[in-house]
């Protein structure tokens, strides 16, 4: 059964774009497990012998039956499939296994029910639920790094917890912003271009360096009026774009780990690439949440924000530069795990 698309039950398999989709809905299987996949449907209704699996998709690679076993209790989940019961996978004892849902061959996949030629009219509750979900996610960042700023720069003293609360609400208020932007920018991607795996990475990008533009835009015309003078630098377009391809990069590396494996494993690449942009962007020049707040509370002397103790810790006098990127990378981290393990949970449950 020689084909690039294949269709059983409400599932279709793309083996081009290397894309399982359930409803519409881009599932998660690894790289290896879809392999294995593409191998039982391209010979349904025909025993794979165990030799086979080895063959065709490890390679060669020498694994025990028990990684076999792996696989295809990982596409059972997937596919919500009953070992006892099957509708996909059936085993065949001692000797294999057999594909044995009925399966239609096309050369289109359909998202939501519609073809690609008709992309603007794919499944919008998907982009609604996506979108949201990242919006959610980013403002959980938010609220943890609004929380770490006000107690490192000015919980001491008279007014510190008001200090909190208020740096609590600017940071959450902003990471919902930007994680609006990304979100959707990345969700707007997956409608427009659902065979591009990777067009999630371009959606970041594109959404976060448009709302980073405009929010730096009316932030810098709001001081201006109402203070007659604005900060020099703050975060703005550039800064939203690296965060927004580090979202879309960690969300992307996401996918690819089996949605069987915990949350949190699958937030760590997204974790690691957040940290890594957000540090890049302060040793290149740029500012992230801590240094546009550094950068206001030099413009007002008689602001009572200072995150000179940060500096401290690394024997910096003041807010400097080290500061800046260690403090960027814990944004970053932050932003692109929380906004990707919100988008991961929306996912799971848009699948079932």
């Amino acid at each position: 059964m020689k084909s690039d698309s294949f269709r059983f039950g409400p599932f279709t398999l793309d083996v081009e774009s290397r894309l399982l989709t359930r409803n519409g809905v881009v599932l998660e299987v690894s790289s290896r497990y879809f392999d294995a996949l593409v191998l039982l449907v391209r010979n349904a209704g025909g025993l794979v012998p165990k030799d086979q699996f080895m063959d065709d998709v490890w390679r060669g690679v020498a694994v025990t039956d028990e990684a076999l076993t792996q696989c295809i209790r990982s596409l059972r989940r997937v596919l919500q499939d009953d070992a006892t019961r099957p509708s996909f996978i059936e085993t065949v004892p001692k000797h294999g296994y057999r594909f044995i849902a009925a399966v239609n061959v096309g050369d289109a996949v359909p998202v939501a029910g519609v073809p690609l030629a008709n992309a603007s009219k794919l499944d919008w509750r998907t982009f609604w639920a996506l979108g949201g979900a990242g919006i959610v996610g980013g403002g959980i960042a938010g609220l943890l790094g609004g929380i770490f700023y006000g107690f490192a720069g000015g919980a001491q003293g008279m007014g510190g917890a008001s200090i909190v609360l208020v740096l609590t609400a600017l940071a959450v208020l902003i990471a919902l912003i930007g994680a609006a932007g990304v979100s959707f920018g990345m969700a707007a991607a997956g409608l427009c271009y659902p065979r591009n795996s990777t067009s999630i990475i371009m959606g970041g990008a594109a959404g976060g360096f448009l709302v980073g533009g405009v929010v730096k835009l009316l932030g810098l015309d709001a001081f201006n009026l109402l203070l007659g003078q604005s900060p020099t630098h703050i975060t703005g377009a550039l800064e939203g774009a690296v965060l927004g391809t580090a979202v879309g990069l960690g969300l992307y590396a996401a996918r690819q780990i089996s949605s069987t494996h915990n949350l949190s494993r699958r937030m760590l690449p997204a974790a690691a690439v957040g940290a890594v942009a957000g540090a890049a962007i302060p040793a290149a020049g740029g500012q992230l949440l801590g240094g546009s707040l550094h950068a206001l509370a030099e413009m007002l002397p008689q602001s009572q924000l200072r995150l000179d103790e940060i500096g401290a810790l690394f024997g910096e006098d003041g807010f400097g530069r080290i500061s800046q990127m260690a403090t960027g990378g814990l944004e970053g981290m932050l932003f692109a795990a929380c906004m990707t393990g919100g988008i991961l949970l929306a996912q799971g449950q848009l699948a079932e």
